[in-house]
């Protein structure tokens, strides 16, 4: 069989506003590289593309309606026996090493459905441990530096910590909030920004928080604009998850020219490596020094005016994936 060229079905819906920067960079990286669409279940199930690219399969079967959930176990495994019966390469690209939330009995079955016909995997880091049968490709995460390149420059606050992004328990902003109030320091403060996932938690880190006046919580979507803004007017960023393994907002945060405050893993030390200690600051435990002791040497300690990122550049990234899609289709359409 000829060589094609890829046709590529993102596993992602078109992209919005409220959309993660990262997937709209790189759909539209990809599409200035090749043909490559973004998911409905019609494209899934008629469209003609010869690529699959999945990133986080739970969520094509995830519905809070019960009804909703069989009708798109049922399409995913239609889906399966289409791209089975076609050839279609799968591509996966790792964002975690498991799901957050635990799926179904079913759900893991499919899933593990999904992986026993996944052609290639891309890693988002070299430290992601892969099957040694499968084929593997490390591909940096790209930089935000494009994303927010409007933004105008601001002078950080001192002592001011800051959060953002989806609040979902593994994010660890409850323990953040707890640290926050365990310091006496009258000049440390803390704004927290972003939608937690369940009104649960949104009342667990209010009332955390109490009236402690050093604490702002913005507990609702915030835009990328406000967000980059309110980014830069802090000195520091603290994202203290649990097991980080692959995080785009510690890479948002370095695009905005600000060090981050994370939890000591392969790797954010691979990230600090990369960058330098004096942008990512690495912590055994999250209390009140880790916290003070940040916000001092953000003031204090010199470094560069930006982190180099130049090993994120997103023509990479995209050169990157049609090598791995072109590997991946060929290995497909070799396949018995």
């Amino acid at each position: 069989m000829p060589n094609a060229s890829p046709r590529v079905l993102e596993s992602f819906k078109q992209p919005g506003k409220t959309t993660n920067p990262y997937i709209s960079m790189l759909f539209d990286a990809l599409r200035a590289a090749c043909v490559t669409k973004p998911f409905s279940w019609r494209e899934a199930l008629t469209g003609d593309y010869n690529v699959f690219h999945v990133h986080w399969p739970e969520i094509l079967l995830y519905s809070d309606r019960r009804s909703r959930r069989v009708g798109r176990r049922v399409a995913f495994w239609l889906l399966l026996q289409r791209m089975k019966f076609r050839r279609v390469a799968v591509v996966r690209t790792m964002h975690n090493l498991k799901p957050h939330e635990t799926p179904s009995k079913i759900d893991t079955r499919l899933l593990a459905k999904l992986d026993s016909i996944t052609t290639a995997w891309i890693r988002l880091n070299p430290v992601t441990e892969p099957d040694e049968s499968a084929d593997v490709t490390t591909i940096l995460l790209g930089h935000y530096l494009d994303w927010f390149e409007e933004i105008p420059a601001v002078e950080p606050t001192p002592g001011l910590i800051g959060n953002f992004g989806l609040i979902r328990p593994y994010k660890g902003v409850p323990e953040l909030v707890s640290a926050m109030r365990s310091s006496g320091d009258p000049n440390l403060s803390l704004v927290v920004m972003g939608a937690p996932s369940s009104a649960e938690l949104a009342d667990e880190i209010t009332k955390l928080a109490g009236s402690d006046p050093r604490i702002t919580l913005e507990l609702t979507h915030v835009d990328d604009a406000t967000l980059a803004r309110e980014v830069r007017r802090c000195s520091v960023v603290a994202l203290p998850h649990h097991n980080m393994h692959n995080s785009s907002s510690l890479l948002l945060a370095l695009s905005l020219d600000r060090p981050a405050l994370v939890p000591n893993t392969p790797v954010t030390r691979h990230i600090q490596a990369e960058v330098g200690p004096e942008w990512v600051y690495l912590y055994e435990s999250l209390d009140a020094e880790a916290l003070e002791a940040a916000a001092r040497r953000a003031t204090d300690e010199p470094r560069a005016e930006h982190p180099d990122l130049s090993q994120r550049e997103w023509k990479q990234v995209a050169a990157a994936h049609i090598a791995v899609f072109d590997r991946a289709l060929a290995a497909a359409q070799m396949a018995d």
